[in-house]
């Protein structure tokens, strides 16, 4: 990913100054409402008077909007927090003409992924709620967390009048309520981690593996980290990281020693990861005996991976304090540093500071916290309804979903991309005892006018 960093000095003076630009998503002034700036920039591309507001906007809508700056499209990112967006809510009367938003969700799915559903759908909720945007009317599908399910309500959706389609969740899902939403040129935000379902009118919003790797390898490399090996699971998941880590160290000038795959199907037995990982570290011992010491072992996966591997370091005598241990943003959990073997590891994820804000705004107005990817939603929807501030056939034409200098929402800056995967500036965490810390901020802005490495 191509991203320019923040210049930082040490004179107090500057550091504020450059805590309120983070603050205020890259614009000094709070004041001005993003949905007004956003319909200027799009009435800019095309040809249209900047100064003018929306057809049959409200008179406090019109002023803000006058009030506003026209923010040039590929220079500054699009703030989506309704903190940087102070304009007076609509009136009573507001007939502006209803943006609807589709919501795809398996809300009678099996297990668990019910009440992950549940909780996309509150978050979109608590988003319109946020931003005041009363011209945004969601119509929520439950697409019942299978591909005949998410086509009939697709169909629905559509037969609905929606504009733009979030999710649905599953790629076999994406696939089959994407065909009814392309065939009307309808966008689609998924919220799946198979990049194969992404592309022409479909974006996924997702959290992929992609660029969690190649942003810590990248990190580690600045830091002399040149020679790693890598453990990592023999499913799906693995085989999806381990070619983003193949791909990452060849970026980064990084030799990738050794990689070995341990089987997930033991039924918690460990004796067949142990002898995996006893090969791995015979595989160290052998290169460094020729002079060559090993800087990083890379070990995908969350708070599972730590309980069954972390004590494999003792048993196998692999000290995690002589090599740097590198993960991927599923250790983003309070738990992640209570084996010592993982204390001090790397690993790559948007800042969690708007994550925080959101969870104490979600649990405040629904009497629990929300699953990590309950975010999703509501970037989702806060986008859509920025969007839909532009009159009808500009709100999702594709110059305004993929623009090039993103967007800030609860996970950070991100952007669409042309080819699906969403792009996104990610910070470096380290894992400490009582949780992780940032130790290195994520960028404040993509390079605009080159081509972005996060999509993958």
């Amino acid at each position: 990913m191509n991203l320019v960093r923040p210049k930082i000095s040490a004179d107090r003076l500057l550091e504020s100054a450059r805590d309120l630009v983070q603050r205020c998503g890259g614009r000094a002034f709070r004041s001005l409402a993003v949905s007004a700036v956003l319909a200027m920039t799009l009435a800019a591309c095309s040809g249209g008077n900047p100064s003018l507001t929306q057809p049959n906007a409200t008179d406090q809508t019109k002023a803000a909007t006058k009030r506003a700056p026209v923010v040039d499209r590929d220079n500054a990112p699009v703030s989506l927090s309704s903190r940087d967006a102070d304009a007076p809510p609509p009136e009573a009367g507001d007939v502006r003409a209803k943006v609807k938003i589709g919501l795809l969700v398996p809300l009678t799915g099996a297990g668990q992924t019910a009440i992950i559903a549940q909780s996309l759908q509150k978050s979109a909720e608590l988003a319109v709620a946020d931003l005041r945007a009363s011209h945004v009317q969601l119509i929520v599908k439950d697409d019942k967390g299978t591909p005949e399910g998410a086509l009939a309500a697709a169909q629905e959706l559509v037969g609905e009048g929606a504009e733009i389609v979030l999710g649905p969740m599953f790629s076999k899902s994406v696939q089959t309520a994407s065909a009814v939403t392309r065939s009307k040129n309808i966008p689609m935000v998924a919220f799946s981690n198979d990049r194969a379902v992404a592309g022409t009118g479909v974006h996924l919003l997702s959290f992929l593996a992609g660029p969690e790797v190649q942003r810590v390898v990248s990190y580690a490399a600045a830091q002399g980290k040149k020679r790693l090996v890598a453990f990592v699971p023999d499913d799906a998941y693995g085989k999806l990281v381990e070619q983003a880590l193949r791909d990452a160290v060849l970026k980064a000038g990084v030799k990738l020693v050794a990689l070995e795959t341990y089987p997930t199907d033991g039924n918690g037995r460990t004796s067949p990861v142990l002898e995996k990982f006893k090969k791995l570290r015979d595989e160290m011992r052998a290169t460094e005996e020729h002079g060559d010491p090993i800087d990083a072992i890379f070990i995908p996966g969350g708070e599972e991976t730590v309980q069954l591997i972390g004590p494999l370091f003792k048993q196998v005598d692999l000290d995690p304090t002589k090599i740097k241990v590198l993960g991927t943003g599923a250790l983003d959990t309070p738990n992640a540093g209570r084996d010592p073997a993982f204390v001090g590891t790397w690993f790559a994820t948007p800042d969690p500071k708007g994550f925080k804000d959101f969870s104490e705004r979600y649990a405040k107005a629904n009497g629990h916290a929300p699953p990590r990817i309950a975010s999703l939603a509501y970037d989702a929807t806060s986008l859509s309804a920025a969007l839909g501030t532009a009159p009808p056939g500009a709100r999702f034409i594709p110059s305004a979903m993929t623009r090039q200098s993103g967007f800030t929402g609860v996970d950070g800056l991100f952007r669409l991309t042309q080819e699906g995967p969403a792009e996104r500036a990610l910070a470096i965490m380290e894992v400490r005892e009582l949780g992780a810390q940032v130790i290195d901020q994520a960028p404040q802005s993509f390079d605009a006018g080159k081509s972005g490495g996060g999509a993958n």
